[in-house]
């Protein structure tokens, strides 16, 4: 018990200390800094390219998104995030290793590939299995009920892409451990691989119309994920489940875009009625739903 009490602690230490280091400290491997410069720069092009020339600079809930920013990742993981996974994580091998006798689950070693192999392989594992988990939001009732919040965008904008409930970190964090440790991949090579992800990210939720031609087959873009948000679909579980590789929805025919999406309602049906402040949208998946 207190070897586990040790790691809770010396998880929250550690990301304190490593958040603190990250401010003070500016590098080119810095997640704070990367952070704000690529949501400045996707603003910027917002502001110049707008797709929607009537949406105002600072639309509807810009500053509750902005909120989201720094409250999904970085103040849910100092508080709380970060030391209790480093605990999960050593009771789940402690559990393999004193029931089955495991004492590495590496399966797969890619650690001997060249560099950007690792890369491309984190990249297109870690977006086949978030595709899988995004499409069990929307299936699941409870789970949906953590995702609205993320869905509850009324105008888009680069800002709504931190829009979401900290209980969907835990189910994505939680679902990608196991297949992503199988194959052997550390830090530094999510570092990279998060960097750009993130970047799609930002744009796919932009005000701006982004011609990728041919390319659209492959990655996620603006008019394709704004469906995605539309209040109205002819599925009730929802299309276009792509978080960067728009790739997963052409092949297993869940991509849908009828028509330009520029001016389309977003949300979902009684998204009105939605909670508009932060600690309500927190406590919503938790609260009993009038039938």
């Amino acid at each position: 018990m207190n070897t586990y009490f040790d790691v809770f602690v010396n998880g929250y230490v550690g990301y304190f200390n490593y958040l603190t280091n990250e401010i003070l400290n500016p590098s080119w491997h810095n997640y704070f800094y990367w952070l704000l410069g690529l949501s400045l720069f996707v603003w910027l092009l917002e502001l110049a390219f707008p797709w929607r020339e009537e949406q105002a600079i600072f639309r509807r809930d810009f500053w509750l998104d902005g909120f989201y920013m720094f409250f999904n990742f970085f103040v849910f993981s100092l508080v709380i995030y970060n030391a209790v996974s480093n605990v999960a994580v050593s009771l789940f091998n402690d559990f393999l290793f004193n029931v089955f006798g495991i004492s590495n689950i590496v399966s797969v070693s890619v650690a001997a590939l060249p560099t950007w192999v690792q890369w491309l392989t984190l990249f297109v594992a870690r977006d086949f299995i978030q595709w899988n988990v995004h499409r069990l939001f929307h299936s699941n009732p409870f789970l949906w009920s953590f995702h609205q919040v993320h869905h509850s965008i009324e105008q888009m904008g680069f800002a709504g892409h931190f829009r979401y409930h900290w209980g969907e970190t835990i189910v994505y964090r939680t679902l990608e451990y196991v297949p992503l440790a199988m194959i052997g991949f550390g830090i530094d090579d999510f570092f990279v691989v998060h960097m750009f992800t993130l970047a799609v990210g930002h744009l796919n939720h932009a005000n701006i119309n982004l011609r990728l031609g041919v390319f659209k087959y492959i990655f996620n873009n603006p008019q394709m994920h704004i469906w995605h948000h539309a209040k109205e679909l002819p599925n009730a579980k929802g299309a276009n489940f792509g978080l960067t590789l728009s790739l997963w929805d052409y092949l297993f025919k869940t991509a849908y875009i009828p028509s330009n999406g520029k001016d389309i309602k977003l949300g979902f049906g009684q998204v009105e009625t939605f909670p508009h402040r932060f600690w309500q949208q927190m406590k919503y998946p938790f609260q009993k739903k009038k039938r």
